[in-house]
Parts: structure tokens; sequence; C-alpha cells
């Protein structure tokens, strides 16, 4: 690379092909052209609001942040793709991953990435919000005794949620409905 090239940091942070921003005690300092497009939003309508807006209910953004500060702890840093909410209210499946600037502050100021991947994995059935919650989790391979651990729910409670998401899906087994939630059709 040519020494007298000068990297400009804001010009490729506003043009990555992924949703960016940064924020701080979960409220967006700045953004990308991305994050904006992707939830419906113009830029900067988002910088200065709570990520509670990108969330289909303020319980969830709450009990997400829950989950997230033993991991960020634990890693330095927090992965998942769970359901989002656009501006117009659409709900949608986005992989969601971040990094505290501090690892003492996980929720402090941070770098989080966001990509929209519901094209491979739409949402196709009405969720209760935590049907949600246990959907994003079964997602990642964890079981019901793992989730319980995780949301403060009995094992028998997770059971249930289960069940009735596996006939909101039409799906016979476990492992059919978290191919039906990823999108794999067979």
């Amino acid at each position: 690379m040519n020494a007298s090239y000068a990297i400009d940091y804001e010009l490729i942070f506003q043009h990555a092909p992924v949703g960016m921003c940064i924020s701080v005690n979960r409220v967006i300092q700045s953004c990308n052209h991305a994050l904006a497009a992707m939830f419906g939003y113009d830029k900067g309508q988002l910088d200065g609001q709570s990520f509670a807006v990108l969330y289909p209910t303020m319980d969830e953004f709450l009990r997400t942040g829950d989950r997230i500060i033993p991991i960020m702890n634990a890693r330095g840093r927090y992965s998942d793709e769970r359901i989002m909410r656009r501006g117009n209210g659409e709900l949608f499946w986005c992989h969601v991953t971040g990094r505290a600037l501090d690892p003492g502050e996980p929720l402090g100021a941070g770098v989080w990435t966001f990509e929209d991947v519901s094209e491979k994995r739409p949402v196709t059935a009405e969720l209760t919000p935590r049907e949600r919650e246990i959907a994003a989790l079964l997602v990642e391979g964890k079981t019901s005794k793992v989730i319980a651990r995780e949301t403060d729910l009995s094992p028998r409670t997770v059971e249930m949620h289960r069940a009735k998401l596996m006939r909101k899906f039409a799906a016979s087994t476990s492992s059919e409905l978290v191919h039906k939630l990823v999108g794999v059709t067979r």
C-alpha cells in the first residue's frame, strides 16, 4: 500500500456491507447507512435512540440485555440470531454480533454489527415474545435444560413453548422444528 494513502475510517464505516453501530449503554451513538436502511430508517434517525426501538417488545429488549451481560463478561463479545423489528413493525431474523470496548463494562461503549438473514430465514408464524426467545435459543442448538437456565424458566415451561412452536411450524420432531426455524426446507 502507498504510504501516502490515508485510510478514511468514517467512509469505511458508512459504506460497510453490514449494519454497524457504536453504542453506549445500549443507546446508538452512530450507525451506518446499512443499519438504518435494514431497519427502515433514514440515516441519522437512529442516532441517540435506545436499541429498544429495534426489538419487537420492551420485554425482549430487557431480557436480551440480561442474557448478554454474563456472556460478554466471560467472552468479551456476544453473538446470536434473533427476531428484530423494522421501523414499519415488520419482524425479521437478524444476526447480531457485538464487542464491548472496555471488557469491564459489557453494556458500556461497544461496536455492533447486524446482518439481515430474513431471505434464508423468513418469519412465517405469529410468535409470542417468549416463543421468539425460545426459537432463537433453539436455533443456537441449546437444549431445554440450558434454555431453562438462561431464561429463568423451568425445563417443563421451555418444553411447553417448544411444543407450541412445533405446532405452529407443523414440525413433528425437534430437529424438523430447528430446520424450519432456520429456513431449511427438505
